[in-house]
């Protein structure tokens, strides 16, 4: 089965398309007849993306925007309304990541919400009358992150913006499912250990623990298929039942009032490994 967003002859739209999993999408999008809008900053890679999906016989348009900067969003669905056919997919992929510390600058916590926060609140807002109003069957995706979910010491910019994602996420699911009449759906892509950004581009090899972009977008495709909303990625290294045992503890802080983060708290970390999963 294919989702119905998947069809030959529309458009999707995907943000952050010049490397990594948005490229990846971009590649097999093409592969499925499907024309693809790639958004990303001015680059060499976005150049390269652009040439890999006409190499696979796809018709493709490479637009530069900050997804920040709500005005370049605009100007790039007034393109594509304007050159190419119905969309039917927009995945608002685009995301960044630097050091943070909750007790640090505001500079990190600026650049990070707006790339993968106000990404995704922007190219929702903007696009959506461009899967709205045509009344086909369509699809929004939205990148989140496990980080986003149980929230690990360490980077606090990129989990408080990804956590963000995964709850307007959630609320944009729910308006469109109360939308009379609509059949847009909105999902919330959860990736596992990917080999991309600063990884792949070291060119060192795929770790063994890792999942390729590739191998990551053909489960989004999958759990599309099966109508998910938490596409939730295992890898090599992390399987689902390992996954599940950490969102069902970070959820049990709340619930059992325990330290916050106990997870990685000296008093509770041996009961966690304790738990079976």
């Amino acid at each position: 089965m294919t989702h119905p967003a998947l069809q030959p002859g529309r458009t999707a739209i995907g943000t952050g398309a010049a490397s990594g999993i948005g490229r990846a999408a971009a590649r097999a999008l093409a592969a499925r007849g499907m024309a693809v809008v790639l958004v990303d900053l001015a680059g060499a890679a976005l150049e390269t993306a652009v040439a890999e999906v006409r190499a696979a016989g796809g018709r493709a348009l490479a637009l530069v925007a900050d997804v920040g900067e709500r005005a370049a969003l605009e100007a790039v669905a007034g393109r594509v309304k304007a050159e190419m056919p119905p969309v039917t997919l927009v995945m608002n992929n685009a995301g960044r990541g630097e050091a943070s510390s909750c007790l640090g600058q505001a500079g990190p916590f600026e650049r990070t919400f707006a790339a993968n926060l106000w990404g995704v609140i922007n190219g929702t807002q903007v696009f959506a009358p461009l899967v709205l109003d045509h009344g086909e069957a369509a699809a929004i995706v939205n990148t989140g992150s496990k980080q986003g979910i149980t929230t690990p010491p360490g980077n606090p910019a990129y989990n408080v913006s990804k956590a963000g994602v995964k709850a307007f996420t959630e609320a944009l699911a729910h308006e469109l499912r109360n939308r009379e009449g609509c059949k847009v759906t909105a999902h919330l892509l959860i990736p596992g250990w990917v080999h991309t950004g600063l990884t792949a581009a070291t060119g060192s090899p795929k770790p063994p623990g890792a999942w390729s972009a590739d191998e990551t977008v053909a489960f989004l495709w999958t759990a599309l298929e099966r109508g998910d909303f938490y596409i939730l990625c295992p890898d090599n290294d992390t399987p689902r039942s390992l996954d599940e045992k950490r969102i069902a503890w970070a959820a049990g802080d709340i619930i059992q009032n325990r330290p916050a983060l106990s997870r990685w708290h000296p008093d509770w970390a041996e009961a966690f490994k304790a738990q079976p999963g």
